[in-house]
């Protein structure tokens, strides 16, 4: 299976720097429909067999576009939704430094297994998301997958596939409206692209 994980494009939570999960179901802003416009031209060049989505609303955008351009479908996929971040949700990292201190130490010395107030954990994050791509990778063997996915869940999904820790997932920039390129092979799996966002050089 070749998996490109696509992140949604830019909605205004985004543009103001505010933190953005599952529960602020907001759509893309215009920069972030002309982002996802772009991606769907390059996209239509792929043979793109099947195409899921995380079924929140920046995504479905994005991944409609996408698939009108590719001549599929989409399917949502509840294990592409970005982390619950809970009580966090809509908050800049200044007031997150304020209100949760005590989460922010927690998530600085081990951001795997900080469970975010009243929210997930990028562990829970993880086990969901790979579970869900390793069941993908079976029932498409061969065929180009495409995932329409969120920042926290790509990272952890990129760890998961590459072995490496969770924690390492800062070490991964991925971009809005980007796309990142995953091969399942019979050895492993190898990082083909990482966080392509040529398409969006114009915008």
């Amino acid at each position: 299976m070749r998996l490109v994980l696509v992140r949604h494009g830019e909605t205004s939570l985004n543009r103001d720097g505010r933190v953005q999960g599952q529960r602020d179901n907001a759509s893309l802003d215009d920069l972030g429909r002309r982002q996802s416009a772009a991606l769907a031209m390059v996209m239509a060049r792929e043979e793109v067999g099947v195409l899921y989505s995380s079924p929140l609303a920046r995504s479905m955008e994005t991944a409609q576009m996408v698939a009108q351009a590719c001549g599929v479908g989409v399917t949502p996929l509840e294990a592409l939704m970005e982390a619950d971040v809970g009580e966090l949700e809509g908050l800049t990292s200044a007031q997150m430094r304020e209100r949760y201190p005590g989460f922010m130490e927690r998530w600085r010395a081990d951001a795997a297994t900080a469970v975010m107030p009243e929210g997930e954990s990028l562990t829970e994050v993880q086990e969901r998301a790979s579970k869900a791509v390793a069941a993908l990778s079976d029932r498409h063997h061969g065929e180009t997958v495409v995932a329409v996915s969120h920042h926290f869940t790509i990272c952890s999904l990129l760890c998961w596939a590459l072995g490496m820790p969770l924690t390492s997932f800062r070490h991964f920039r991925v971009d809005l409206a980007s796309k990142t390129v995953l091969e399942f092979r019979q050895r492993g799996q190898v990082l083909v692209r990482l966080n392509d966002r040529c398409h969006l050089e114009s915008l």
